[in-house]
Protein backbone atom coordinates (compact mmCIF):
# COMPACT_ATOMS: atom_id res chain seq x y z
CA UNK A 1 0.00 0.00 0.00
CA UNK A 2 2.60 2.63 0.55
CA UNK A 3 4.99 3.64 3.50
CA UNK A 4 4.03 5.87 6.44
CA UNK A 5 0.35 6.52 8.31
CA UNK A 6 -2.64 7.02 6.36
CA UNK A 7 -2.34 10.92 7.05
CA UNK A 8 0.96 10.89 5.50
CA UNK A 9 -0.07 9.44 2.40
CA UNK A 10 -2.93 12.34 1.93
CA UNK A 11 -1.02 15.17 3.30
CA UNK A 12 -1.12 17.99 0.32
CA UNK A 13 -3.58 15.99 -1.76
CA UNK A 14 -6.95 18.04 -0.44
CA UNK A 15 -9.02 20.78 -1.16
CA UNK A 16 -6.60 23.74 -2.47
CA UNK A 17 -10.06 25.64 -1.89
CA UNK A 18 -9.69 26.41 -5.74
CA UNK A 19 -12.60 23.69 -6.87
CA UNK A 20 -15.08 26.08 -4.42
CA UNK A 21 -14.60 29.33 -6.56
CA UNK A 22 -14.70 27.20 -10.03
CA UNK A 23 -17.91 25.97 -8.53
CA UNK A 24 -19.48 29.04 -7.18
CA UNK A 25 -18.88 30.81 -10.60
CA UNK A 26 -20.34 28.14 -12.80
CA UNK A 27 -23.52 28.65 -10.80
CA UNK A 28 -23.62 32.05 -11.32
CA UNK A 29 -23.16 31.91 -14.83
CA UNK A 30 -25.55 29.42 -15.22
CA UNK A 31 -28.31 31.74 -13.22
CA UNK A 32 -27.37 34.86 -15.70
CA UNK A 33 -27.44 32.73 -18.52
CA UNK A 34 -31.12 31.62 -17.18
CA UNK A 35 -32.58 34.58 -17.01
CA UNK A 36 -30.82 36.29 -20.14
CA UNK A 37 -31.77 33.64 -22.09
CA UNK A 38 -35.29 33.69 -21.08
CA UNK A 39 -35.33 37.44 -21.86
CA UNK A 40 -33.61 36.78 -25.46
CA UNK A 41 -36.61 34.27 -25.44
CA UNK A 42 -39.36 35.78 -24.45
CA UNK A 43 -38.19 39.31 -26.63
CA UNK A 44 -37.70 37.60 -29.63
CA UNK A 45 -41.59 35.67 -29.08
CA UNK A 46 -42.63 39.51 -29.15
CA UNK A 47 -41.23 40.56 -32.24
CA UNK A 48 -42.75 40.37 -35.67
CA UNK A 49 -42.07 36.72 -36.88
CA UNK A 50 -39.82 37.12 -39.99
CA UNK A 51 -39.35 40.49 -39.56
CA UNK A 52 -35.42 41.54 -40.28
CA UNK A 53 -36.00 45.08 -39.79
CA UNK A 54 -37.71 44.83 -36.74
CA UNK A 55 -35.07 42.71 -35.34
CA UNK A 56 -32.20 45.23 -36.37
CA UNK A 57 -33.86 47.85 -34.80
CA UNK A 58 -34.71 46.38 -31.49
CA UNK A 59 -30.86 45.07 -31.41
CA UNK A 60 -29.87 48.51 -31.98
CA UNK A 61 -31.27 49.94 -28.76
CA UNK A 62 -28.28 50.57 -26.77
CA UNK A 63 -29.86 48.66 -23.50
CA UNK A 64 -30.82 45.41 -25.72
CA UNK A 65 -27.65 45.73 -27.10
CA UNK A 66 -25.93 45.69 -23.36
CA UNK A 67 -28.02 42.83 -22.84
CA UNK A 68 -26.70 40.84 -25.91
CA UNK A 69 -23.38 41.85 -25.22
CA UNK A 70 -23.81 40.65 -21.36
CA UNK A 71 -25.70 37.06 -22.49
CA UNK A 72 -23.24 36.32 -25.19
CA UNK A 73 -20.00 37.03 -22.89
CA UNK A 74 -22.05 34.89 -19.69
CA UNK A 75 -23.15 31.44 -22.33
CA UNK A 76 -18.90 31.21 -23.50
CA UNK A 77 -17.81 32.05 -19.84
CA UNK A 78 -20.13 29.27 -18.81
CA UNK A 79 -19.50 27.06 -21.67
CA UNK A 80 -15.54 27.46 -21.31
CA UNK A 81 -15.95 26.74 -17.45
CA UNK A 82 -17.84 23.06 -17.99
CA UNK A 83 -16.04 21.91 -20.47
CA UNK A 84 -12.41 22.77 -18.51
CA UNK A 85 -13.93 20.30 -16.26
CA UNK A 86 -14.86 17.75 -18.56
CA UNK A 87 -11.44 18.26 -20.13
CA UNK A 88 -9.55 18.19 -16.60
CA UNK A 89 -11.59 15.24 -15.61
CA UNK A 90 -11.28 13.10 -18.53
CA UNK A 91 -8.23 13.74 -20.84
CA UNK A 92 -5.24 12.13 -19.04
CA UNK A 93 -2.16 13.05 -20.78
CA UNK A 94 -0.95 15.74 -19.81
CA UNK A 95 0.29 17.34 -22.91
CA UNK A 96 -2.98 16.49 -24.78
CA UNK A 97 -4.67 18.30 -21.70
CA UNK A 98 -3.21 21.52 -21.38
CA UNK A 99 -3.60 21.43 -26.08
CA UNK A 100 -7.07 20.78 -25.18
CA UNK A 101 -7.63 23.80 -22.37
CA UNK A 102 -5.43 25.85 -24.51
CA UNK A 103 -7.90 25.21 -28.13
CA UNK A 104 -10.99 25.77 -25.54
CA UNK A 105 -9.63 29.32 -24.36
CA UNK A 106 -8.96 30.50 -27.90
CA UNK A 107 -12.88 29.20 -28.91
CA UNK A 108 -14.50 30.66 -25.83
CA UNK A 109 -12.85 33.76 -26.18
CA UNK A 110 -13.04 33.83 -29.87
CA UNK A 111 -16.46 33.12 -29.78
CA UNK A 112 -17.35 35.53 -27.33
CA UNK A 113 -15.33 38.68 -29.44
CA UNK A 114 -17.20 37.39 -32.26
CA UNK A 115 -20.54 37.88 -31.07
CA UNK A 116 -19.86 41.17 -29.55
CA UNK A 117 -18.23 42.02 -32.67
CA UNK A 118 -21.84 41.51 -34.24
CA UNK A 119 -23.81 43.07 -31.41
CA UNK A 120 -21.49 46.25 -31.63
CA UNK A 121 -21.72 46.33 -35.36
CA UNK A 122 -25.73 46.26 -35.55
CA UNK A 123 -25.91 48.61 -32.94
CA UNK A 124 -23.70 51.34 -34.71
CA UNK A 125 -24.67 50.73 -37.72
CA UNK A 126 -27.67 53.37 -37.91
CA UNK A 127 -25.23 55.95 -36.77
CA UNK A 128 -22.11 54.42 -39.40
CA UNK A 129 -24.08 53.92 -42.36
CA UNK A 130 -25.73 57.35 -42.52
CA UNK A 131 -28.89 58.42 -44.60
CA UNK A 132 -29.69 55.79 -46.97
CA UNK A 133 -29.19 52.72 -44.67
CA UNK A 134 -27.45 49.46 -45.75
Amino acid sequence: MGNGTRLGRVRGLGSSQHGSHHWIQQRLTALGNVLLVTWFVVSMFRLPLGDHAAVLSWASNPTVALALILMVANVFWHLRLGLQVMIEDYVHGEATKILALVLLNFYAIGGAAYGIFAIIRIALAPTALGPGGM
